[in-house]
């Protein structure tokens, strides 16, 4: 059935898709000559592009085929689904074959295809594919899914939250533990420097005393050596007039005669 009964829209839509097919399946036979390994990057870049803008014109058929669905009857719409998912299943095919080549060029060029890994926006767009080959009821079915994932997700970063303010708070707590302890820590280092400082002022002045007494004791001491000195050399030499008698010492014992009776 040609497309431009049903909209001139549509048919345009599909002759640009079919284009591109054309394109994808020309560009992935001339891949397979090429064997310089940048030339074969640069023709999947270019096929990665063909094939964004197919699922681009895809979304536009799907768009306007749900807006035409009302005013279309039963075998019409069921055509234009089935063209739809046909064009769907040849596009994956072409994806397929993107993906092949590019795990291929990676592993022989040692280095990493920069459309080899599936971006967000890649996910976006295969997702609404995959959602436009599903019934209302897979479609509800996959929702209440992701909600229960979403729900669970949530749940958990909530137990994520709790336990990292619990974590927070024992933190704080130690923290200020060991703040405490250590402001302890410095007022006895505090009183241990003072008492340091005090003994050793009471150390000196226990050393100067311990000195004075030794000098007087010394002092004394060479008086006493003096005085027993001099009381040797007078009872030695009792006739030496150049040494003085000492107070409160007896002088000497002159020679006395003594007198024998003569019978």
């Amino acid at each position: 059935m040609d497309l431009s009964a049903v909209s001139e829209e549509l048919a345009e839509i599909e002759g640009q898709i079919n284009d591109l097919f054309r394109a994808l399946s020309n560009g992935f036979q001339k891949l397979e000559k090429i064997k310089d390994a940048s030339r074969q990057s640069r023709q999947l870049e270019e096929l990665t592009d063909k094939m964004r803008d197919c699922k681009s014109l895809i979304k536009d058929f799907d768009r306007e085929v749900k807006s035409l669905e009302s005013g279309n009857d039963a075998s019409t719409n069921r055509m234009l689904n089935d063209r739809r998912q046909s064009m769907v299943k040849e596009l994956n095919s072409y994806v397929a074959l993107k993906k092949k080549y590019s795990s291929n060029l990676a592993s022989n060029n040692k280095r990493v295809d920069l459309f080899d890994g599936p971006t967000a926006e890649d996910h976006m767009e295969e997702n609404v594919l995959l959602a436009s080959n599903m019934t209302n009821q897979e479609l509800v079915n996959k929702g209440n899914s992701m909600m229960d994932d979403t729900d669970q997700a949530i749940e958990r970063g909530k137990k994520i939250v709790l336990e990292t303010i619990n974590v927070g708070t024992d933190t704080s707590a130690a923290l200020k533990a060991q703040t405490d302890q250590m402001s302890r820590v410095v007022n006895e280092l505090d009183s241990i420097h003072f008492s340091l400082k005090k003994a050793s002022k009471l150390v000196k002045e226990i050393g100067r005393q311990v000195a004075t007494d030794k000098c007087i004791m010394a002092f004394l001491f060479l008086i006493v050596i003096g005085v027993i000195a001099i009381i040797i050399v007078k009872i030695v030499n009792p006739n030496n007039k150049d040494i003085r008698g000492i107070p409160g010492l007896a002088p000497p014992a002159m020679n006395r005669r003594l007198l024998w009776n003569h019978y």
